[in-house]
């Protein structure tokens, strides 16, 4: 594994803790508290599921599976059950290697949030991110409503080494958009990444929005594959739930970007998330630096959650 790799694997197993605490020591005192396999064993598995911000739906399917693979492989004892539990639940969680393909296309990403989850940060990591693998990089400014968000975006420019077309406090975001596309053509840039804004309290603007920044891009820009990533605040836990549902009725919402996974008890809404609205989680982030925004990996995740060593894994490069 590459250090970086192994600095955030660290940081993640050490970010789940307080998740950790709240789950895997309630589920292990299940598997060693029962001595039989009955409704009760899995009553007291679900409602830990729950408490631990997994959601209901998720935590059915990973009941569901794990009943399943008890039965199929004729276990009698609950002790063996956890492996099974961990693999129902990395099993809910994979997204699979299309959910990048932005990466290796002329791609437009945008990404929303509501204020204070982190979103102009994760769009500057972001940047970052895709500067290192050698791509040309465009950032749009184009949260204009919030005061000081285009000069955090250029500080976040400055330290990825991308270029960042921007506007004056309270433009039109639309139009920072269009000036954005032709930077994009014109420097032949790989990925024009905006940060727009997030203002859930008044849907129907934020619906508008959006919607012209749609139709400038079809115009515009047709050719380019289209990614829309919500950033969300994981320590807000079933909130966070609730944004993204809130988010997904006024946009196409093709992934997530979930931050302050170091400081939330609440890292099971990650599976909840997934699994509620069938939106992935793509990215999670755990600090603050560049390095602390990774690709979301679920056996990864699961592993840190369940504090499983990683060499038992075999995570995507």
């Amino acid at each position: 594994m590459s250090e970086e790799k192994k600095g955030f694997w660290s940081r993640l197993v050490s970010g789940l803790s307080k998740t950790r605490d709240n789950i895997v020591s309630g589920i292990d005192a299940v598997f060693n508290g029962f001595s039989n396999i009955d409704d009760d064993f899995y009553e007291e598995i679900e409602e830990i599921l729950i408490m631990g911000d997994i959601g209901v739906n998720a935590t059915e399917a990973i009941i569901e599976n794990l009943k399943k693979k008890v039965k199929e492989n004729h276990i009698k004892d609950p002790a063996e059950c956890k492996e099974l539990l961990i693999n129902s639940i990395k099993e809910q969680m994979d997204v699979g290697e299309t959910a990048y393909r932005f990466e290796n296309e002329k791609s437009v990403v945008l990404v929303i949030g509501v204020n204070g989850v982190g979103k102009t940060t994760s769009v500057g990591k972001l940047a970052g991110k895709l500067k290192d693998q050698g791509k040309k990089v465009i950032l749009a400014a184009a949260d204009t409503f919030r005061a000081a968000a285009g000069t955090q975006l250029q500080e976040w420019a400055n330290r990825a080494g991308v270029e960042m077309i921007g506007g004056q406090e309270g433009a039109d975001p639309g139009a920072i958009v269009y000036d954005a596309v032709a930077a994009a053509k014109a420097r032949n840039a790989d990925v024009l990444l905006c940060d727009t804004a997030g203002r859930l309290h008044n849907k129907k603007n934020l619906m508008e929005e959006l919607r012209k920044i749609n139709r400038i891009l079809e115009k515009e820009y047709p050719d380019a594959f289209r990614e829309t990533l919500v950033v969300l605040d994981a320590t807000t836990g079933q909130n966070a739930l609730a944004q993204a549902r809130e988010f997904a009725e006024v946009a196409d919402i093709t992934g997530i970007i979930l931050t302050k996974m170091d400081g939330t008890a609440k890292g099971g809404i990650a599976v909840a998330i997934h699994s509620e609205l069938g939106i992935p989680v793509k990215y999670i982030g755990v600090g603050e630096t560049i390095e602390d925004l990774q690709k979301f990996d679920s056996n990864q995740f699961v592993n840190a959650l369940f504090d499983v060593q990683e060499d038992k894994s075999s995570p995507r490069p």
